[in-house]
């Protein structure tokens, strides 16, 4: 009896066991190791990414500039892929067997794996979606979501608007809200924006059966999260006035850039050549943005508005003007000689032939060289500093005030910040204590090492309209409608220059309207709108002399100021000023009263066609 006893305790202490083994090996599958519950899931269950819609972008008047199209991409879950045709699925996407071995493989390796959705085919029209939809039930494992791609349907503007594209590994593992296949702004406001554009991400989980079908939404939806939809962007672009500033920029290679001087609003921004911005826009987006690449001669692809640092040339005049008056070494009386060049340096900088000696009036109308290299000469030499570097340095502060040589601080993607050489560098150049002011001499009429963007060039002149303060240029006005989101808070803030002396200004202004009435601009006069210029010529050690025009109109109360420079088209007067004069009357009388200067612009093939036309004007 005993030995029954025991041998029954013993097989009820096995059962026991058992039974203890089977709910430990049951606790740590349910709860401790997921696995097995997430296979089941992922059996009845599809998690789809709602991606948000993103925000509009509209110009000053509500013009649409970018807008939204649907578009879809084939996910797939390798674990799920099981008796697949491979030659019909080839065949219903068009791609070859070896291009889906390619991108299965893809779809299983780091930073994917068989048990994670990836996408498999991406950015699908909704004509090659609905195809594919038909038949999609038949491919265990694959399923399609919803995205949106950017339009562009007036083409303009492509370099400020920027475009989007996927986000690389770098991002998706310093920011959480992105992952792989998700879609990031690249450059442009897209890029500057991007939080404000992006809006916020949901999920939708959906049942589907054995056959790969969805069966509707888990629990009629209680835990989806819905997307929140990008905020739209009203931005200071004036289309019209953009797209008419393209067109006249065609086959040139260069930069305009129009602001309102009241508000700091930029009205038009040319980069050119340009590109249609829809050729960067879905599957086709490589292969033009290398098509682009290979475009060496124009570049396409460079923002030359903000990244692009040419010598100012003399339409930096009107700095070393305000500069000489402000320090007390030049007056609107001072007369300078010049023998077509600068005497003490046996004419050099050369100059091109006028009446001399002139006085500051005459001397910006004609933009005499040997004038403005005596002005620096004398701001250098100021013998109250009892130093060059002093005096140098002084000299430089007050350009850098004009946003020279720095950032402007705008809301425009990769803005670079020019040059304004600095002690340090010069000193490597040519030794400590050893350079002067004759040293560096060209400096005065914008060239040696000096450098600005055609953005700085624009502000420049809009800062001189202003006569010593500016809003920092900014390219959106109004986010979700509202002119007072504290993003552009910024934009409100009035800077003022080192000179805030208006008679000097009156003094630049006056010389500027010299340069119109009777000047280097003297031929391109608006009927019944007196407004200021200087032209430039800004010498290039690569080839032929950049043209480079500045402007703003009216003279008195202006709402426009451009700044404008086309590469190796030689004298300011010639191709630079006729846009810029157009653009201003277009902008301000909506009508052109010189079509033969329009015409001739339009037509101008300056980078194709060899040999400019014979010029008469210098600088």
């Amino acid at each position: 009896m005993n030995q029954l006893s025991d041998r029954k305790w013993f097989i009820v202490g096995i059962f026991i066991l058992i039974g203890i083994i089977y709910i430990v090996r049951l606790f740590y599958i349910q709860v401790i190791d997921d696995t097995y519950k997430l296979d089941a899931r992922n059996q009845a269950f599809r998690y789809k990414t709602e991606y948000a819609i993103r925000g509009y972008i509209y110009d000053r008047k509500g013009k649409l500039l970018v807008y939204n199209e649907a578009a879809y991409d084939l996910m797939v879950l390798p674990k799920e892929v099981k008796d697949l045709d491979t030659l019909d699925f080839c065949e219903l996407l068009g791609i070859t067997k070896e291009a889906f071995i390619k991108k299965m493989k893809k779809a299983t390796q780091a930073p994917n794996s068989p048990r994670r959705e990836s996408i498999f085919e991406k950015q699908l029209s909704p004509k090659e979606y609905a195809s594919l939809q038909e038949r999609l039930y038949r491919f265990k494992g694959f399923w399609v979501q919803a995205r949106t791609l950017r339009k562009y349907p007036k083409k303009i503007a492509a370099h400020t608007l920027g475009y989007i594209g996927e986000v690389d590994k770098a991002i998706a593992e310093k920011n959480p809200y992105y992952k792989d296949g998700d879609y990031i702004g690249v450059s442009g406001i897209e890029k500057t924006y991007e939080k404000v554009l992006r809006g916020k991400k949901g999920m939708r989980i959906m049942m589907v059966d054995v056959h790969n079908r969805e069966k509707g939404s888990y629990m009629d939806g209680i835990y989806d999260t819905a997307s929140v939809a990008g905020l739209p962007l009203t931005t200071t672009i004036d289309a019209d006035l953009q797209e008419y500033g393209e067109k006249l920029m065609q086959n040139k290679i260069g930069s305009l850039v129009a602001i309102d001087p009241q508000t700091g609003e930029i009205l038009a921004i040319v980069t050119s050549p340009t590109y249609d911005p829809n050729l960067l826009v879905g599957r086709a987006r490589n292969k033009n943005f290398g098509l682009l690449l290979q475009d060496t001669i124009g570049n396409p692809l460079f923002n030359r508005s903000t990244m692009a640092s040419y010598p100012p040339g003399s339409t930096f005049k009107l700095i070393m003007s305000l500069i000489g008056m402000h320090e007390g070494v030049l007056t609107k009386d001072t007369r300078y000689p010049c023998a077509r060049g600068y005497p003490p340096l046996g004419g050099r900088p050369k100059c091109h032939p006028h009446a001399a000696p002139q006085d500051l009036h005459g001397a910006i109308g004609t933009s005499c060289n040997s004038y403005f290299s005596y002005v620096f000469k004398s701001v250098i030499d100021d013998k109250k500093f009892h130093d060059t570097y002093k005096a140098y340095q002084n000299w430089r502060d007050i350009a850098m005030s004009f946003c020279l040589g720095t950032k402007t601080g705008s809301d425009l993607a990769n803005e670079l910040r020019g040059n304004v050489p600095s002690i340090k560098y010069y000193d490597k150049v040519f030794g400590k204590g050893v350079w002067k002011a004759s040293t560096v001499i060209s400096l005065g009429i914008g060239q040696a090492e000096m450098g600005i963007t055609p953005l700085q060039n624009a502000n420049l002149v809009a800062i001189i309209a202003n006569k010593g303060w500016y809003y920092t240029p900014h390219i959106v006005k109004a986010i979700n409608g509202n002119e007072n989101d504290t993003l552009l808070d910024r934009f409100k803030v009035k800077h003022n220059t080192m000179i805030t002396d208006t008679a000097i200004y009156n003094e630049v202004i006056r010389g500027m309207a010299k340069v119109v009435e009777s000047g280097t601009a003297a031929s391109l006069k608006i009927e019944g709108i007196p407004y200021c210029a200087k032209t430039g010529t800004a010498q290039n050690p690569h080839g032929k002399d950049h043209s480079v025009f500045v402007c703003f109109a009216p003279k008195d109360n202006p709402k426009i100021a451009v700044g404008i420079l086309i590469e190796n088209a030689g004298f300011g007067a010639t191709w630079a000023g006729p846009i810029a004069r157009l653009m201003m009357e277009k902008y301000l009388k909506g009508e052109i009263t010189r079509p033969d200067l329009e015409k001739r612009m339009l037509e101008a093939d300056l980078i194709h066609k060899g040999k400019l036309p014979a010029e008469k004007e210098k600088h």
